[in-house]
């Protein structure tokens, strides 16, 4: 049984709620200005050094929220096909292997420009989803959108940094990571309530309008660069020697033969196949050649090995991987648990999950403004480790009779957690590198995120459905082991008899539990490698004889 059938709930670029059937039948049926290539303006300091000219005032509101209503974009994109595998694997394959070349694309073209030209390329993807009139026509629509979504994150985050000094970025970032947990609250309902009074088109059509106010809130803005970057004019010569093209050609299948075994030995031909053994090796094997050539290529590399190397670099990562999979084990589970077990709606489970968002959202925005003023990133991250260990373990001995205040104490506990520690790799990055490097640090960090949102779920899927096989037998020896599987999370009931559906509700509760198990386990690690992220103050330094 694979995560797609029992989980009803993803973030981020994930699905949310599904109605595939809808979908399906209507395929069957046959219905249906040029960028600024002058250099950042700088202004002097009190010591006479140049710094960067950042935006203020209604200037920064604007630019910050226009990216911020971008992101929920991507998060509620797509509530409810979930289940009709290559709908959702077309989006995440093209959007991942993409990713990391961002980085060097941001680094090389005006930020703004760029942002806009991958934020027009998802509004058409999300245009063409919605007209879709075939199945096939929806898998190229959904990886056309993909394309877009791929730098949409990382240049969100390039933007901020560049128009905001390094003392209110932290702020700006919990804004930002708060209100996207919005979409993974409201999106399950919004797709619901499109696909059940309207058509499922208009979980597509809706990104159009938000696309035109954020295009009008970016267009008339000058947007400060980090760095100078090359003329319009020697463009084919900087995407023919500055963006890595072969670390790219190289990359890419890599990528893309690791998600597919990924969701192959998930779903369709199971882990000993040979069309999945095949798919794990040669995504290693392309992998080690990657690897030897950006060696070969130093720092001009599309993932220079010198940064990874830096100790806060890949502390950064690792920790984003342990915060983001807890995130989605969440996301994927307790709506599991409350539909499986306690028999609500996918809607209802929806509105169940809120106590953890509201809770991410508001210890996200709160932590972002502290670390601002009080300097230090590092006490939140250790705090995200603690609070979701604490969280995780109790939310492993949820059962069939938990008490409503105890499931929303424990989902508070784990948001506020996940809330004060999401953007502090993203900020413990921005501090380290230099601005030449920093968009290529955060499309590294999201493409870590997105692996980890695959590699994860498999093993949460692999751990739940084990803990079913287990299970089952013993709790409720009479039912019928792989009728309840197949039927999945929301079908179970209706192939158990009454004398057997306590027992098999243990089991699902019990294996619920489990999968917890690995999450407070990733929270543990989550603490071992904050320490790696620094000891940092960003606060805005004095100048000489400046009151502090």
């Amino acid at each position: 049984m694979g995560a797609n059938d029992l989980a009803p709930v993803k973030s981020f670029n994930h699905d949310l709620v599904s109605v595939p059937q809808k979908v399906s039948k209507e395929f069957e049926s046959g219905s249906s200005s040029r960028p600024s290539t002058e250099k950042t303006p700088r202004i002097a300091d009190a010591s006479g050094k140049e710094e960067q000219k950042y935006l203020t005032g209604v200037k920064l509101f604007l630019v910050a929220g226009a990216v911020t209503l971008a992101i929920p974009v991507i998060t509620t994109k797509f509530h409810s096909l979930q289940d009709l595998g290559w709908y959702g694997s077309s989006y995440q394959i093209a959007s991942a292997c993409l990713q990391p070349l961002t980085g060097r694309i941001y680094t090389n073209f005006t930020s703004k420009w760029t942002f806009l030209v991958f934020f027009f390329i998802f509004e058409l993807g999300s245009l063409l989803c919605g007209v879709a009139t075939s199945s096939k026509m929806l898998i190229v629509a959904r990886a056309v959108a993909g394309i877009g979504s791929s730098g949409l994150m990382n240049g969100a985050l390039t933007i901020i940094s560049a128009s905001a000094p390094m003392h209110k970025v932290p702020a700006l970032f919990g804004m930002m990571m708060g209100v996207c947990q919005l979409g993974v609250a409201f999106g399950p309902l919004i797709g619901g309530a499109f696909t059940e009074y309207t058509t499922w088109r208009w979980c597509f059509y809706i990104n159009l309008p938000i696309g035109g106010v954020v295009a009008l809130m970016l267009l008339f803005i000058e947007i400060p660069d980090q760095i100078a970057k090359p003329s319009i004019k020697s463009s084919f010569d900087t995407i023919t020697r500055k963006l890595d093209l072969i670390g790219f050609v190289l990359f890419a299948p890599a990528a893309i033969q690791l998600l597919l075994a990924l969701e192959y030995g998930q779903n369709e031909f199971g882990w000993k196949s040979a069309t999945v053994i095949g798919l794990f090796c040669g995504s290693g094997c392309t992998f080690l050649v990657f690897l030897a050539w950006e060696h070969h290529q130093g720092d001009k590399a599309m993932i220079p090995l010198t940064m990874l190397r830096q100790r806060v670099m890949w502390s950064s990562c690792l920790v984003m991987i342990t915060i983001f999979a807890m995130v989605l084990t969440a996301s994927y589970y307790l709506p599991i648990y409350f539909q499986s077990i306690k028999n609500e709606s996918p809607t209802m489970s929806g509105v169940y999950i809120l106590p953890s968002v509201l809770s991410q959202l508001a210890f996200a925005v709160m932590s972002g403004l502290l670390i601002g003023k009080l300097g230090y990133y590092l006490p939140w991250a250790i705090f995200c480790g603690v609070a979701t260990a604490i969280g995780n373990g109790l939310l492993t001995t949820l059962s069939p009779n938990t008490s409503t205040g105890k499931w929303v104490g424990y989902q508070i506990l784990i948001g506020a957690g996940r809330g004060a520690g999401f953007q502090i790799p993203l900020i413990a990055i921005q501090n380290t590198l230099s601005p030449s490097q920093i968009s290529v640090g955060m499309a590294i960090l999201m493409f870590t995120q997105t692996l980890s949102g695959a590699v994860f779920l498999t093993f949460a899927d692999v751990i739940f459905s084990s803990g079913l096989k287990t299970l089952i037998p013993r709790d409720a020896p009479n039912a019928d082991l792989a009728a309840i599987i197949a039927a999945g999370a929301t079908g179970m009931r209706d192939v158990v008899s009454a004398d057997d559906l306590p027992g098999v509700l243990k089991a699902y509760a019990g294996s619920v539990d489990r999968v917890f198990y690995m999450a407070a386990a990733l929270s543990v690690v989550c603490v071992a490698f904050s320490f790696g992220m620094g000891w940092k103050d960003i606060r805005k330094k004095k100048a000489s004889g400046e009151k502090v």
